[in-house]
């Protein structure tokens, strides 16, 4: 016998079901935009060597080879919006871009709230000081001293570090990171907490720097990643097939070995 509760229930499974089937074909409206305008918006800071830098040419660095490769392989092209640390999340999670790149670390705080791509260039926290003073820095406790002056770069995992960990030191805070190896080999600071591969760069690049913690670092093996938006899940399947595609064809690789050696 069919009751009036019998037909509720099976109202209410029906208005369900039409639910799910308007969601999934609706699926897929970041993806469809930019397959449409043939356009990817791409955030970027644009200050962390080796991934991406802004220069007067624009913009340059593995991650940018790679992003460049991976709209290629979309059939669009790709425009760069500036963003910042402190931002970066905020931008994105506000549809100012469809992806983030730049040496982004891949971690639970970001994961819970975006995609990210599959990690590459695995590293650790280091510390870029002066040449000359490298032999005062051999552990964490070393750089945690009131008389050592450590400048941070704000809204990144490099702050996070510093603040959770060098309490003791006398912190201060500058907006470009591309310009505090300059203020540290100036004596301006004596630290900068970042990251292997950054450190590797600018000591090269400049003698009066030492890229400290290198063989050993500061914290466990961690990798970088692209952030996506969690708003379209065809478009987040489509990128990692994306990045699959470039990766079997030597792009990665070929980035790697220009920039990250």
């Amino acid at each position: 016998m069919i009751t009036k509760k019998t037909l509720a229930v099976a109202a209410t499974v029906l208005l369900a079901s039409l639910s799910l089937f308007s969601q999934a074909a609706q699926a897929g409206p970041r993806l469809d935009k930019i397959l449409e305008t043939k356009v990817i918006r791409v955030g970027t800071p644009g200050d962390y060597r080796p991934f991406a830098i802004k220069t007067d040419a624009g913009l340059s660095g593995h991650d940018i080879d790679v992003i460049e490769a991976m709209a290629k392989e979309l059939g669009v092209k790709v425009e760069y919006v500036p963003t910042s640390w402190p931002n970066l999340m905020k931008d994105l999670q506000s549809d100012q871009f469809d992806i983030a790149v730049g040496g982004i670390t891949r971690n639970v705080a970001r994961i819970r709230l975006v995609e990210m791509l599959p990690g590459y260039a695995p590293f650790g926290k280091v510390a870029l000081v002066r040449s000359a003073e490298k032999a005062k820095y051999n552990t964490v406790d070393d750089l945690n001293k009131p008389n050592v002056r450590v400048i941070k770069n704000p809204g990144g995992t490099n702050e996070t570090f510093v603040l959770q960990n060098l309490k003791a030191a006398q912190v201060s805070t500058h907006e470009k990171n591309a310009e505090i190896p300059a203020l540290i080999a100036e004596g301006k600071g004596d630290v900068m907490i970042t990251e292997t591969y950054e450190a590797v760069v600018y000591s090269k690049a400049d003698p009066r720097l030492h890229a400290a913690f290198i063989d050993a670092p500061l914290t466990p093996k961690s990798y970088l990643g692209f952030m996506l938006p969690k708003d379209d899940a065809d478009y987040t399947r489509v990128m990692n097939f994306v990045w699959g595609q470039v990766d079997s064809r030597g792009v990665l690789k070929q980035a790697a070995d220009k920039w990250l050696k």
